[in-house]
């Protein structure tokens, strides 16, 4: 019998390109560029810091020992103080009717307004367009008092729903750049099919537009919500009686003309800011996706 010779097979070639090559450990220019994330963080953070402290500190500590000193006793009595010297009560209350009644209209006539720039054929187009992002190159300080005069003329002031007229002239304009920006990326063909099925403009908006541009929505709506929440310049001028004041108007308590409560005005800050900070947190996924989606072609 003859014996067959084994046949040696020699294991294929891989080029050494194809070879996945271990990621190089992470050099000095990384861990430099973590320092220095690390140190604007904290330099970042560090006024909302020393307004937490000043705000559970006594005042006669914090006028004593200098507000950048580290308090040797803390104190929860500012918090109850500040919400009687600055009128919360009241005040939140005009603020959340203000924005409840300011941020939904807003949104509204943005997003219409928005859809026709971007979507319907218009004549004079370009020409009410850059009419619109005018208002976002005129100050509001210089309009403070033809302002005045015209809601004064008009029985206006002293009323929140009088600072409706300002609010809506100043957030319109930012809130249809951003919203016309996300329009522009919805595809034609949508439209097109809706038409050939019989759908008009309104029902398009409604129905299309708007579902579709949720992110967007949100986003202005919640950048609208903080500006109006914060609003003080037309709050101080148009308001006068301590019923209709809103919260940044309401800050003005705690200054005095020979003292200021200032571990007072701190806690009554962050009394203020609470409502803003609770949002920040949980809808910035909303306010980041929101701003970058119209940015890229979809």
């Amino acid at each position: 019998m003859t014996s067959i010779a084994p046949v040696r097979v020699d294991a294929p070639v891989v080029p050494t390109d194809t070879v996945p090559q271990s990621r190089p450990p992470r050099g000095r220019k990384g861990v430099v560029i973590t320092l220095v994330l690390l140190v604007v963080a904290l330099f970042w953070i560090s006024p909302l810091a020393l307004l937490v402290v000043t705000a559970i500190r006594p005042l006669s500590d914090f006028v004593g020992n200098g507000p950048l000193s580290w308090p040797d006793t803390f104190t929860w009595s500012n918090f109850k103080d500040a919400w009687g010297i600055g009128n919360f009560a009241t005040t939140y209350r005009n603020s959340a009717l203000l924005a409840l009644m300011k941020v939904p209209l807003g949104v509204l006539v943005s997003a219409m307004l928005a859809f026709a720039l971007a979507k319907l054929r218009m004549k004079f187009r370009r020409t009410v367009m850059f009419s619109v992002f005018l208002g976002l190159t005129i100050p509001i300080y210089i309009t403070i008092v033809p302002v005045f005069i015209m809601m004064r003329s008009a029985g206006a002031t002293d009323s929140l729903l009088g600072l409706l007229g300002p609010y809506l002239a100043f957030g319109i304009p930012f809130e249809v750049l951003v919203l016309q920006s996300f329009f522009r990326q919805i595809p034609d063909e949508i439209f097109e099919a809706a038409r050939v099925d019989g759908a008009g403009d309104w029902r398009i908006f409604f129905t299309i537009v708007l579902p579709l541009s949720t992110p967007a929505l949100v986003t202005v709506a919640i950048l609208d919500a903080v500006a109006t929440w914060n609003e003080f310049l037309f709050a101080l001028i148009l308001l006068n009686s301590d019923a209709n004041k809103t919260i940044p108007v309401g800050l003005l308590n705690f200054q005095g003309q020979f003292a200021n409560n200032n571990t007072g005005l701190a806690a009554g800050i962050l009394i203020a800011v609470v409502p803003i900070l609770i949002a920040y947190i949980f809808l910035q996924r909303w306010i980041v996706g929101g701003l970058t989606a119209g940015s890229l072609k979809g």
